[in-house]
């Protein structure tokens, strides 16, 4: 199954080239979209994503919803990317090291329990 929009920016994420989709007002959104959800323009451009984001809100899951279950313990985060907020999940940094405020670079990792992929989020390199 795929997810018109949603499949091919996280291919672009994958590829190094993340965007967002960007209003002639500035307001940032994610795909798929055929207008800014914030005013209503139909005019939207693809704009790079920032190189790194920041958490701007986490939580440690210890017991997930079935299409998590081989994923647990595992952290989940809000982060910023510029005029946009990310959801993923974040890898190669332990638990007890996230906090707000902490500097991630995104990718598309894959869910061990279903295989699907998903955005992910890890360490920006200094």
């Amino acid at each position: 199954m795929t997810d018109t929009g949603y499949d091919e920016w996280l291919a672009a994420i994958a590829d190094g080239e993340g965007y967002y989709l960007a209003c002639p007002d500035g307001h940032g959104s994610l795909p798929p979209r055929r207008s800014c959800p914030h005013c209503g323009a139909a005019e939207l451009t693809e704009e790079p994503l920032p190189a790194t984001g920041e958490v701007l809100t986490f939580t440690e899951v210890h017991v997930p919803a079935p299409n998590f279950a081989d994923e647990a313990p595992y952290v989940t985060a809000v982060a910023s990317f510029g005029p946009v907020r990310l959801t993923g999940v974040v890898r190669d940094l332990p638990a007890d090291e996230v906090d707000l405020g902490t500097t991630v670079s995104v990718g598309v990792g894959e869910n061990a329990t279903t295989d699907e992929r998903l955005v992910v989020f890890r360490p920006a390199s200094e």
